[in-house]
């Protein structure tokens, strides 16, 4: 009897060893939901986007969102975040009629991973799966009736053409970006392993689009490719050294493995299954650009139109104006050697080019936004530690963006009277309502000149590049931008207590509302918004405001300042101003640092409460779960860092202010070996206030830390309560440095 029950016992020790195996095995893949986001609250919805980290093959079902039940066709990638599409893919079945030419099915249920894509059509009852690699992807079909079986290729932007070579073989060529002046080719090169029975060639609209006849005596069909912004032949090559035969799970087992292997590099405990899905899916999006278009030592590049040979990455498709505040800080952490990589591009495309890139994408510099936001993305860099880039180079680029370049938003080119009017006045001027535009580089209607943004964004990155002038030893530079760094201070209006126009003559424009934001004077958000935004000199900034204690009350005030007007009418001027709370905008990223700031006014509880509250509000796990455009990793990166409790307020400052954990334990694994953890104990949805901290077991008593504090490796350990302690990080003396006030720490 004795024997038996230790037996049984070592059973259950063996059994209860098993599972918590098994649990520590768990993928964190498995809380990544694909789904999250996917109806835009008024603006895009993100995509299921299958590809793999950084890659240049990214597919996702085509249809409005994630409500609509039908899927047009599937895209053999895309060239950039949201922008052009190539190759349109669609298996098809039945008679050669109109309809097949532009039908779309209906989907059923569907298998969403990172590296899987799977559903069953239901009007049809086909089947439809596709797993990707770097640069090539692979489809699979089952059909279950005796129709006939196509494959429905075709062109999304209409100049192109598809080819088929012998029984199995079908090339296509596509030319896209037309409309924005810097046409640009993109090539695939597929096989089938069934033989090709028959073709048919229609023009659709615009499209051209072919049929590859299968025939009807075979139920399935694969279907693998490489795409090139190289050639045909090179095309061929991708898929050759990445899908060499047709074992389908093999690639999706590949998949599955590079994924799992980039998402365990930050491990959390506690929180719901809920915050898990939110925080890992949005780990999974942040890695969906920028997208390296190296293709085995040889890339493209249309900033002047060649072809290189390198061994090194090209990374392309950086909405920077987006990316800067919170994306590009992430990789730096998780991969300083990409994140170098990727400003080494950056550098590469201004020697090819001629200038700095601004919106660094596949078919060359899209001018969009507003702010010269390489500068503060390569100080960021720098001032982290990551060396490995021509500095003089950079600087040189960033420079002539600065001072040799329009500012205007949204255009490319030399200086216009505009520029000549900031350099010589240190603001950007702003027309009277009515007032009728007559400077010609300002082309876009919608955009126009945003004069207020233009200067406070422009003395943000000036104030960058002063500190990468003292690093190069340029004395003369380093005084001229600093100088410059103060320009955000003319468009300050002190009595009024807002950002506010001022026209050619240095008068305030009346009549004027800082709650709307038309384009004439502001990006995409008001006065309530960019009153925040000179990051680099939060403590001038305060003074403007009356001082430490005029700054919270404003701050606070922007939590609860009613819109003014009926929502639609104010999204109607304002569309990009979602997330609302009171005049603050959660979906937008000028947003991201401002709940932070209450750690440099002596209030961190009131930024525990804040961010708390907009993380539980706005990024849930559901299809309405991203509060604004995602921006292809932007928003995402911002969930990341809020969640795992700190922030970086400004780039170019090396510096982290400490938020409220939603996990009980966060673990970063360096890639130096080291770890970062923070723990947050007894932290809940209740428990969201910081009583007390410790920094590698010393007493903390400041709302920050430093980037080499993060490196380094160590453990940031908070107590959470479920009341403020308001003492906590509330001396002023301990508050994170302003930038203008930092730039001695720096060296």
């Amino acid at each position: 009897m004795v024997s038996f029950n230790r037996a049984f016992l070592v059973s259950l020790f063996l059994i209860y060893s098993l599972f918590v195996i098994a649990q520590d095995n768990i993928s964190n893949l498995n809380y990544v939901d694909p789904t999250i986001g996917g109806v835009g609250v008024i603006l895009e919805p993100t995509r299921p986007t299958v590809h793999l980290p950084n890659s240049m093959v990214r597919v996702f079902p085509n249809r409005m969102d994630h409500l609509d039940d039908q899927i047009s066709n599937f895209q053999l990638t895309i060239t950039s975040h949201r922008l052009f599409k190539v190759f349109a893919f669609m298996p098809v079945s039945g008679n050669v009629d109109d309809a097949i030419w532009n039908k779309s099915f209906e989907n059923g249920p569907e298998d969403l991973k990172p590296y899987y894509y799977q559903t069953t059509f239901e009007d049809v009852g086909n089947t439809i799966e596709f797993t990707p690699q770097e640069r090539s992807g692979i489809f699979k079909v089952q059909f279950i009736d005796t129709n006939e079986h196509y494959l429905r290729i075709g062109t999304y932007n209409g100049k192109g053409e598809i080819s088929t070579e012998g029984k199995r073989i079908i090339t296509g060529t596509e030319i896209f970006a037309t409309e924005l002046n810097a046409p640009m080719k993109a090539y695939f090169y597929a096989e089938i392993d069934t033989d090709i029975s028959d073709l048919k060639y229609k023009t659709v609209g615009d499209k051209n689009q072919t049929l590859i006849g299968i025939g009807n005596n075979t139920n399935a069909v694969s279907f693998k490719y490489g795409v090139s912004y190289i050639s045909i032949e090179q095309a061929k090559q991708n898929l050759e050294n990445e899908i060499p035969n047709w074992d389908f799970d093999n690639v999706k087992t590949n998949g599955f493995n590079v994924w799992n292997k980039a998402l365990s590099q930050i491990n959390v405990e506690g929180g719901t299954d809920a915050q898990k899905r939110v925080f890992y899916t949005s780990f999974y999006r942040s890695y969906e650009r920028m997208v390296n278009i190296n293709e085995y030592g040889q890339y493209y590049s249309n900033f002047d139109h060649s072809i290189h040979e390198s061994d090194e990455p090209f990374y392309v498709d950086n909405w920077i104006w987006d990316t800067y505040i919170a994306l590009e800080p992430l990789h730096m952490i998780l991969n300083p050697v990409m994140a170098t990589d990727r400003i080494k591009s950056y550098i590469k495309m201004y020697e090819q080019g001629g200038s700095m890139p601004s919106f660094a994408l596949i078919f060359g510099d899209w001018p969009a936004m507003t702010g010269n936001h390489a500068a503060t993305w390569i100080t960021d860099a720098w001032f982290k530690g990551l060396r490995d880039f021509d500095l003089e180079t950079a600087y040189e680029g960033i420079r002539k963006n600065s001072l040799d370049a329009t500012l205007i938003p949204w255009a490319n080119g030399p200086k216009t009277e505009l520029d000549d009017f900031y350099n010589e006045n240190d603001y950007f001027p702003g027309l009277h309502p009515g007032e009728e535009e007559t400077v010609k580089e300002v082309s876009l209607p919608w955009e126009r000149r945003q004069s207020v943004s233009v200067t406070i964004e422009n003395s943000y990155s000036d104030w960058c590049i002063a500190q990468l002038a003292s690093e190069l030893n340029k004395k003369e530079d380093q005084q001229l931008f600093l100088d410059r760094a103060g320009n955000y201070k003319n468009v300050f209006r002190v009595e009024k207590g807002f950002m506010w126009p001022k026209d050619k003559d240095g008068e305030w424009i009346e009549p004027y509302d800082p709650r709307y934001a038309d384009r004439m004077y502001f990006t995409e958000n008001n006065a309530y918004t960019y009153n925040w935004s000179p990051k680099h000199d939060l403590n001038g900034l305060f003074d403007l405001m009356g001082g430490t204690n005029g700054a919270e009350a404003t701050l606070d005030q922007l939590f609860r300042e009613g819109l003014g007007t009926s929502k639609w009418k104010f999204w109607a001027e304002q569309p990009d101003a979602s997330g609302l709370v009171g005049q603050f905008v959660m979906g937008n990223e000028p947003s991201f640092h401002i709940p932070y700031i209450y750690n440099y006014l002596g209030a961190p509880w009131k930024t525990q409460k804040r961010i708390r509250m907009l993380l539980d509000t706005f990024f849930t796990d559901n299809l309405f779960g991203i509060p604004g455009d995602e921006d292809g990793g932007a928003m995402s990166a911002f969930v990341m860092f809020s969640m795992m409790g700190f922030f970086q307020v400004t780039p170019g400052i090396p510096v982290y202010t400490i938020g409220s954990p939603v996990f009980e334990k966060i673990t970063i694994d360096l890639p130096n070996g080291k770890k970062f953890t923070v723990i947050a104990k007894d932290s809940s949805n209740e428990n969201k206030y910081i009583q007390s901290a410790t920094l590698n077991g010393e007493e903390l008593n400041k709302p920050w830390f430093t980037h080499n504090d993060l490196i380094g490796g160590g453990t940031l350990k908070l107590i959470m309560g479920s009341k403020p302690n308001k003492q906590w990080g509330s001396d002023l003396l301990n508050a994170p440095p302003s930038a203008m006030d930092y730039t001695p720490i720096l060296k």
